[in-house]
C-alpha cells in the first residue's frame, strides 16, 4: 500500500537519519526528488515507472555524466521504495561511469606536501590523515577517546555509511597526538583537533591547507585531501600488503572498490616485469 507524507522533504529527511545515512546523502535525495517532480509536474500520487524512466532520459540528452545519471537513479529509487512504498521494481539500466583512476600522490611527494605546512598543527592533520588513510571529516571527527595509544590503534567512529572501522596509529604520528593533548589539556571526549577559538575545524579549511602546501611543494597534479587517502592506500599495496588488509583499513565494503589500487601502485613493486625482458 502506498503512502504519501504531506512534507517530502521531512520524510525523505527522517528515513535517511532512520537508515543512518549521512546528512549529505538526505540534501542530495531531497535535491534530486525536488528536480525530478518539478520536471514531471505531477504529484506524489501520479509519479509513476515511466515518469522516472522519462526523467533519467532527459537528464541523460542534457549531457548529464554517467555518475549524476546514477546518483539521480538512486534518490528516485529511494522516493518510491522507500518513502512512498511503491511495490514497483525500478529495473531501468544504471548508466555506464567510465574508470577514472584517481590522482595520487608518490611516496616522495607525500613527503613533500607534508614537510610544506609550516604549521605545526596543520601539518600533523594532514599527516595523520595520510598515515591512517582517513577521511577529512573522520579526521576532524577523531576524539581523544577514539586512540588507544597502549596498543597503538585507533578507531573511526560512524564513518561512511554510519560503519565504525579500526585504523593503525602511526609510531610516528603517536608522540605529536599525544602532546597536543597534553599542552591543550583535552579531556576524553574533547575533539583532538581544534582551531584557535577551540571550535571544530572546517572541511573546507583543509582543502585549503594542502591545496596550498601542494603549491609550495611544487606538485603539478589536482591535489585535495581524499588524494592522500588514496596516496594512503596505493602506498599501502607497494609495500606489499594484501588487498584485503587495504580493504579492512579503508572501510570498503567491496573489494572491487579496493582493487582500483591495485592499478595505481608502481608495477616494479607489484613484480610485474616486462615480457620482452624475457626475450
Amino acid at each position: 500500500m502506498s503512502y504519501y507524507p504531506i512534507d517530502i522533504e521531512r520524510a525523505i529527511k527522517r528515513e535517511c537519519e532512520r537508515r543512518r545515512y549521512s546528512p549529505r546523502t538526505a540534501r542530495t535525495y531531497i535535491h534530486c526528488v525536488n528536480k525530478f517532480l518539478t520536471l514531471s509536474g505531477k504529484t506524489l500520487d501520479k509519479i509513476s515507472k515511466g515518469d522516472a524512466s522519462e526523467f533519467l532520459h532527459h537528464l541523460s540528452e542534457r549531457g548529464k555524466s554517467g555518475s549524476t545519471i546514477n546518483v539521480y537513479h538512486m534518490a528516485i529509487r529511494f522516493l518510491f521504495m522507500d518513502i512512498l512504498r511503491k511495490n514497483i521494481r525500478l529495473d531501468i539500466k544504471y548508466s555506464k561511469v567510465p574508470l577514472k583512476l584517481p590522482e595520487i600522490l608518490t611516496k616522495e611527494e607525500t613527503r613533500k606536501l607534508i614537510n610544506a605546512i609550516s604549521n605545526e598543527k596543520h601539518r600533523l592533520m594532514v599527516g595523520f590523515m595520510y598515515s591512517a588513510g582517513l577521511r577529512v571529516s573522520e579526521m576532524l571527527d577523531m576524539k581523544v577517546c577514539d586512540i588507544d595509544f597502549k596498543n597503538n590503534y585507533g578507531f573511526v567512529r560512524n564513518g561512511k555509511g554510519g560503519k565504525d572501522r579500526i585504523f593503525v596509529l602511526s609510531q610516528k604520528i603517536k608522540p605529536e597526538i599525544k602532546e597536543i593533548i597534553a599542552k591543550e589539556k583535552l579531556s576524553s571526549g574533547d575533539l583532538i583537533f581544534r582551531n584557535r577559538n577551540g571550535k571544530k575545524y572546517s572541511t573546507r579549511s583543509i582543502q585549503k591547507i594542502v591545496k596550498r602546501a601542494a603549491m609550495i611543494a611544487e606538485i603539478n597534479k589536482k591535489v585535495h585531501p581524499h588524494t592522500l587517502r588514496h596516496s594512503f592506500a596505493t602506498h599501502l599495496i607497494e609495500n606489499d600488503y594484501s588487498i584485503n588488509e587495504v580493504q579492512t583499513l579503508l572501510g570498503h565494503k567491496s573489494l572491487e572498490t579496493t582493487m582500483i589500487y591495485v592499478h595505481l601502485a608502481a608495477p616494479n613493486i607489484l613484480k610485474i616485469k616486462s615480457p620482452i625482458d624475457n626475450l
